[in-house]
Parts: structure tokens; C-alpha cells; sequence
């Protein structure tokens, strides 16, 4: 199992930056090939352009994470493969909603996304939509897109600290919101999303209520150690 290293910081600063990856560059073909097998088993993936972090640095409760720019098909190879640049991360950016009434709130992967069947925070690996003005990449807005695009959701007008999940190749920025609705109320505001979708993202919206609904089956580490530390932190006697 990979080591987890989580923490909390009050703010999250990203710049996007040119990076030759020698690993991309020398495994061009093999990246290539791969991705024609992963398209034939689900036509509906789009190489679009992606960002990646290949720096992070923490000083005085501020995290910053220099990125660079490749392509889905080679970040989807580069997982696949089992992260084989130690140096390279995945890095997304997540709101992880919570209900009045205690419940996180997490998607269901549809069946016809890479992580068909996976259950984790509406998330997306940051892309040029993100970009600002000097370089700066909005990890926040990415989040906030991610959530309304993936469930209709929209936060309160509110800013809080970020926790940091880094497993593996996988660097998870999430960004705990809460909500003034219960969660059965916010999961019928979901799944009415969904309804109304052609092809929604995801195909359910799940709510986790406590340790004991953390799946070890469908959800990568990352969340589930973000569950654990967030119920951990409510104090209460599950």
C-alpha cells in the first residue's frame, strides 16, 4: 500500500510553467498504443489538454505546486502504468461538500469514464480553462467547475483551508464546504442533475455518514483517508 501523506494548509497557490518530460518524450509510442487500446474499450474519452504538478512546496500554511502541460492521453498512461516518474504527479482540485446534517457527499463514476465505477469527489485534473492571467492556475475555480458541472451543486459564498492527500502519484487538493441542506436534500438536488443530463459524468451521487460507509472497494486511498481524518476530527463517538 502506498504511503499517505495528508495536511492541512490555509491556502493552495499554483503556476503553470514549460517542463520537458523526458519520460513522456521517451515513451511516446508506448503512450500512443496505449491510448488506442484505452479509446477502443471507451470511444467516448477525449484527449484534451491536462496539467500535471512536477514540484510542491509548503511554507507558512501556504502550498504551492508548479505545473505543466501534456496531453490526457499521456497522463492516462502514465496512471495506468503505475506512475513510473516518481518526480511527475496527478494533481486535481475537489470540493468535498458536506451535508448540515454531518454526510460527505461523493460521485459514482459512469461507465463510460476511466475510473468507470469509482467513488470519490467530483473532481477534474486541471486543464487551460483554469489558466489566469501571468501563468496562475485557479485550483479553486476548478474545484467549484467540477462540482456544478459533475452535479449541480452549487457552495455557499464561503472560503476555507484546503487538505492535502498525496498517495502514490495521486496529489488530491481538497476543500472541505459545508452546506445548509441536509443530505438527503442535496442527493435529490444531484440525482435530478443527473437525470436531466445526456451523459452525465457520473452515474450516481453517494452520501458517506460515517467511517463505517468508507468503501474500500470503490474508492481510491486518497478519499478514504480523507474520510477517516475528517470523521476523526468531528469528535464523535461512531
Amino acid at each position: 500500500m502506498a504511503a499517505i501523506d495528508l495536511r492541512r494548509v490555509r491556502a493552495v497557490t499554483a503556476a503553470l510553467g514549460p517542463f520537458d518530460w523526458a519520460w513522456a518524450r521517451d515513451n511516446r509510442a508506448r503512450i500512443e498504443a496505449h491510448w488506442a487500446r484505452r479509446r477502443a474499450d471507451r470511444p467516448a474519452m477525449f484527449n484534451g489538454r491536462v496539467m500535471l504538478a512536477r514540484a510542491m512546496a509548503e511554507r507558512d500554511g501556504v502550498c504551492h505546486v508548479a505545473l505543466f502541460e501534456t496531453d490526457y492521453a499521456t497522463l492516462t498512461a502514465f496512471r495506468d502504468l503505475g506512475f513510473p516518474d516518481p518526480g511527475i504527479l496527478n494533481v486535481f482540485a475537489a470540493v468535498a461538500p458536506r451535508s448540515r446534517d454531518g454526510a460527505y457527499l461523493l460521485g459514482r463514476m459512469n461507465g463510460h469514464t476511466a475510473n468507470a465505477g469509482q467513488v470519490y469527489f467530483a473532481c477534474g485534473t486541471p486543464d487551460p480553462e483554469d489558466l489566469r492571467s501571468g501563468g496562475r492556475v485557479d485550483l479553486g475555480a476548478s474545484a467549484l467547475r467540477e462540482l456544478h458541472e459533475e452535479t449541480g451543486l452549487v457552495p455557499p459564498e464561503t472560503e476555507g483551508g484546503w487538505t492535502i492527500v498525496r498517495e502514490g502519484g495521486h496529489l488530491a487538493f481538497l476543500r472541505p464546504m459545508q452546506f445548509a441542506e441536509d443530505a438527503d436534500t442535496l442527493l435529490a438536488r444531484a440525482r435530478a442533475h443527473l437525470a436531466a443530463e445526456a451523459v452525465p459524468e457520473l452515474a450516481d451521487v453517494v452520501a458517506v455518514r460515517g467511517p463505517g460507509e468508507i468503501d474500500p472497494a470503490t474508492m481510491p486511498l486518497y478519499a478514504q483517508a480523507f474520510l477517516r481524518d475528517a470523521f476523526a476530527a468531528d469528535g464523535r463517538a461512531w
